[in-house]
């Protein structure tokens, strides 16, 4: 293997391989190493990969807002080749439906505050826009089995939150790969099939890694971009005890269902998010939609201990919940006798907010809990790590001066200190896949 590396990225998926890109544009040498065949091909591979702005806080919508940019000049970004097969982003708009109106008022000011092209939908304007869509109210979301389930409230859907932009990548796998190549382009390496066993320090900060077969590989820098694997990889790095904010691998599953066959939907289909149902949907290729789950109270979490060993079998209890509640929304919606779907893992924060910044292992970089909300911010992450990285390794004390990025789209400017291990539990989120 090639030495002297500037930099080990551990993790192939859309966040290291963006992080590869950011650091090889400012002339570092990266080796990512993944256990997978290819870029792209653990979590990322089963990631919705929606692309979306409203989150609950207004740093989180600043770095979705950007990262769309991004997603709409994917060539441009990465610098492909004109014959290069790339992940396309596909714009569909996004109808965000709230039980609860103050979360709509915030997405609504962060919007206003970034000039996001947005607009209230009453019910009277749903019915006539979307008339495959049903205007009932359902909250609170409840499980197939529980008494009461599919009975409508008293007060209806006061209406919606459109949103015109955003929509979906067609394949998340892809877009990581994408960026391998362009990283690999400006000199950049990648190394499959391996998994790292060990952290190496010396003098005082990291030093390498320890693959599983016994080799080492030297370098001054090492970044955590494990996915589920990242509170594995903290452990052995021993920085657990340096952050405030923990992460853990939680099983998640997608439902797979045939496209509604309303006469309209196809016509006027886009990504919704529905809070009043729990679950959240959007167009598939070959005439499918995606249904997800919003984590309302009566879907527990489910913790995995081992990254390693879980069940990868879509279950009927969670595909039926997921497709039901949709169906309320949507009565058109065909339901399948054979659960088809995806079973995978998220790395989720505390708060469900993901964590970049140093550790307090010097030279060992966070890059953890990204999964669910966090493949559509990639593009930014790259370059958001990278100058963090580069910032601290020329001796910017990050805890004190956390690193600025400023987006070169829309001119927005994201603080990395709001990303940090050392924050409080932020109440403002969703504790959701929304972030």
């Amino acid at each position: 293997m090639q030495k002297g590396y500037d930099a080990v990225i551990i993790g192939a998926g859309v966040i290291g391989c963006s992080i590869a890109l950011g650091l090889a544009r400012k002339g570092y040498r990266t080796l990512n190493i993944d256990r997978q065949a290819a870029a792209g091909y653990g979590s990322t591979a089963n990631s919705c990969a929606i692309v979306r702005t409203h989150y609950s806080t207004l740093q989180g919508t600043a770095m979705a807002w950007e990262s769309l940019h991004h997603w709409r000049d994917w060539g441009g970004f990465l610098g492909a080749e004109a014959s290069e097969d790339l992940a396309r982003y596909r714009e569909t708009g996004i109808l965000v439906i709230k039980d609860d109106p103050d979360a709509i008022d915030t997405f609504r000011a962060h919007h206003a505050a970034l000039s996001i092209p947005c607009e209230d939908w009453n019910a009277e304007r749903l019915a006539e826009r979307l008339p495959w869509l049903e205007t009932a109210s359902f909250a609170p979301p409840r499980r197939p089995e529980d008494e009461g389930f599919g009975a409508a409230n008293a007060r209806g859907l006061p209406g919606a939150f459109h949103i015109r932009v955003g929509g979906y990548v067609n394949d998340p796998a892809l877009a990581a790969q994408n960026l391998q190549r362009a990283a690999e382009r400006l000199g950049a390496a990648f190394r499959f099939r391996s998994s790292v066993a060990d952290i190496l320090r010396g003098g005082g900060r990291v030093a390498g890694v320890e693959l599983d077969g016994g080799e080492r590989v030297p370098a001054p820098i090492v970044i955590n971009a494990a996915g589920p694997h990242s509170a594995q990889i903290n452990r052995i790095a021993g920085v657990e005890d340096g952050m405030k904010i923990r992460t853990r691998a939680l099983r998640r599953e997608v439902a797979y269902v045939p496209a509604p066959d309303h006469p309209d939907f196809a016509r006027t289909s886009l990504v919704l998010s529905d809070d009043d149902i729990g679950g959240y949907a959007r167009p598939e290729t070959g005439g499918k939609l995606l249904v997800g789950s919003l984590d309302p109270a009566c879907d527990p979490p489910e913790t995995v201990d081992d990254p390693d060993d879980f069940d990868r079998e879509v279950s009927r209890p969670q595909w039926e919940a997921q497709v039901y509640r949709m169906a309320l929304r949507i009565p058109s919606l065909p339901i399948p006798t054979h659960p088809a779907g995806v079973a995978d893992l998220y790395d989720v924060s505390d708060d469900w907010i993901p964590v970049y910044d140093r550790s307090d292992l010097p030279g060992f970089y966070l890059a953890i809990g990204t999964s669910g909300n966090q493949f559509k911010n990639a593009p930014v992450v790259g370059s958001l790590v990278a100058g963090l990285v580069d910032a601290c390794e020329n001796g910017r004390d990050q805890d004190e001066d956390p690193f600025r990025f400023t987006g070169p789209y829309t001119g927005v400017v994201l603080d990395s200190g709001f990303y940090s291990r050392l924050r409080e539990v932020n109440r403002d989120s969703s504790f959701s896949v929304l972030g």
